[in-house]
């Protein structure tokens, strides 16, 4: 199987309208496209380019990853003195990878990288999570690269990045035992070694996912006496120059193939990256928002596989006479599988594309920061939903575990709270439903579908359009009675993750309303949005106002 050729959502993403100025903004200036031979003459012909390079991720992950999932989740990764061995078919799938050169994909080709835009990462993430979530993890920790690459000196860029790209893993250790979302309260202590020209580490961190990686980014408190995020400075670690072991790898309920692992650094020699004190304000930052463009990756990967697992055994089984995809009650359950899995992916494109224009433009920067905390919390949420959907039209088999779709479910669950929990998601959107920054890119979007209907009448598109209108109106309304008080009272903290919903919903309405402009099939996840978002506007309201 091929798992880019077998999904035409991934090719019409890659194919958007915006794509172009994409890759202008990666590639910068086409006329300076001789100093590399790889490099692409033209907009068009770098997107040539990465459909191959798509392509062969896609056949990897259907004819590789996929096949060795179920044994990696049974036999999991093993411990001993103090070093972590990963599962066979684990070390099977990094082999493969290397070999095909998709390690480090991002980084410039100076580094032997591919110098791929993040929207095209995050699509190789999609892939690989459909074919097993806990090996995305390993894969996409190779983002650690591009903190390397934006922050770090020259000296740190030139020892590791080529490294990364050979295949060397990566893992970024941020929490410990009591430092886990509040990474404040980081103790793990970094001093200056005058003699040896190096930093030191000294504590234990916990959660570390892929922990016993070749790379480290490890966050750690540089200044004598601080106690707050001011006085953390972020440091990369080379396990080859010895300092840390493996005190012990968790017994998790899903992604078992990804080693979660508590760490002790005794004495670690490392460097450290970009300035001190800038280490969690400004370097983990980055880092996370990354991180959580990849979990909504990991997520729609999941999605998708949920969806074709139901599906498939939706299509086979058969009762009273008939498959159970022709009853209204199973149909109903795929419907919906599909349209939550259709708006996350378009939302993740959208903000992937506008993370990759932020390099050259601030206000682009701002809207990524905005739809970033609405993209993990939807996506997530939804992966865990369409799991317990999928087990719900397997019944009864889909609690055994020689079904796929029990995996899925164990899988899915850490999605909505690794790289920042729902909850955070929706403390991270709070600044932009006050400042009015989702209305403004909202009303961006219907302007858009406006200007091509203008252009090209549709009546069905019009339709979903003056619904989303009406939606939006409501949310005005909403966040009118929400804010009555003021955006620190109680009543405005009660109703922030209703906002999020709403404000959700609307935006992967108005998304999918322009994808259909290009592609009708996805009119019926629109409409499935349309219904969402008046709904739930509707409902929220009804509450807020007889209260």
């Amino acid at each position: 199987m091929n798992f880019y050729t077998d999904n035409e959502s991934l090719a019409f993403h890659l194919r958007h309208p915006e794509m172009g100025q994409v890759v202008a903004v990666k590639e910068k200036d086409f006329a300076e496209a001789g100093v590399h031979p790889e490099a692409p003459a033209s907009a068009e012909e770098a997107v040539d380019q990465y459909d191959r390079v798509l392509k062969l991720l896609g056949e990897i992950a259907g004819d590789v990853i996929a096949p060795n999932a179920e044994e990696v989740d049974h036999v999991g990764p093993t411990l001993a003195d103090g070093r972590v061995q990963y599962a066979p078919g684990t070390r099977r799938n990094l082999d493969v990878l290397i070999q095909s050169g998709l390690y480090g994909v991002s980084l410039e080709r100076k580094y032997d990288g591919l110098n791929l835009p993040r929207a095209v990462v995050v699509m190789m993430a999609e892939m690989i999570a459909r074919a097993d979530v806990g090996f995305a993890t390993i894969w996409g920790l190779t983002d650690c690269a591009d903190t390397i690459q934006e922050f770090g000196s020259d000296a740190l860029k030139d020892k590791y990045l080529p490294r990364i790209c050979q295949g060397a893993t990566c893992s970024m250790d941020l929490t410990e035992p009591d430092a886990g979302s509040d990474l404040q309260s980081v103790r793990l202590k970094a001093t200056y070694d005058e003699a040896a020209g190096c930093w030191r580490l000294n504590g234990v961190k916990r959660f570390i996912t892929n922990g016993d990686a070749d790379l480290h980014l490890v966050l750690a408190r540089s200044e004598e006496g601080s106690t707050d995020g001011r006085g953390l400075s972020y440091f990369v670690f080379d396990k080859a120059d010895g300092g840390m072991t493996v005190r012990r790898i968790e017994n998790k309920m899903g992604i078992k193939g990804s080693p979660t692992c508590e760490l002790q650094f005794t004495n670690a020699p490392c460097q450290i990256v970009g300035e001190r004190r800038l280490g969690l304000i400004k370097y983990v930052m980055s880092l996370m928002n990354g991180a959580r463009l990849g979990v909504g990756a990991q997520s729609i990967g999941l999605c998708e596989a949920a969806c074709r697992e139901a599906e498939s055994y939706a299509a086979s089984r058969e009762q009273f006479g008939h498959p159970i995809k022709d009853f209204v009650a199973v149909q109903d359950i795929l419907d919906r599988m599909r349209a939550r899995t259709d708006g996350a992916r378009t939302l993740l494109y959208e903000t992937a594309r506008y993370v990759d224009l932020s390099a050259s433009s601030r206000a682009a920067s701002r809207v990524a920061d905005i739809l970033t905390p609405l993209l993990k919390l939807s996506a997530s949420e939804f992966a865990n939903r369409c799991a317990y959907d999928c087990i719900q039209v397997h019944g009864g088999s889909g609690f055994m575990k020689e079904y796929a779709c029990e995996r899925l479910y164990r899988d899915a669950r850490i999605l909505s709270i690794y790289e920042g929990t729902s909850q955070l998601q929706v403390v991270a959107a709070v600044k932009g439903i006050a400042n009015g920054a989702y209305l403004k890119q909202i009303e961006s979007y219907e302007a858009r579908v406006a200007e091509a209907l203008a252009a090209a009448s549709n009546a069905d598109v019009q339709a979903c359009l003056d619904v989303l209108r009406k939606a939006t109106d409501g949310y005005r309304r909403f966040y009118t009675l929400a804010t009555a008080d003021g955006t620190t009272s109680e009543r405005f903290e009660h109703a922030t993750r209703a906002l999020t919903e709403v404000l959700a919903s609307i935006v992967m309405g108005y998304l999918l309303l322009l994808d259909s402009l290009r592609d009708a099939r996805y009119l019926k996840s629109c409409r499935y949005f349309v219904r969402e978002a008046i709904g739930q506007v509707n409902r929220h309201l009804a509450v807020l106002e007889s209260c």
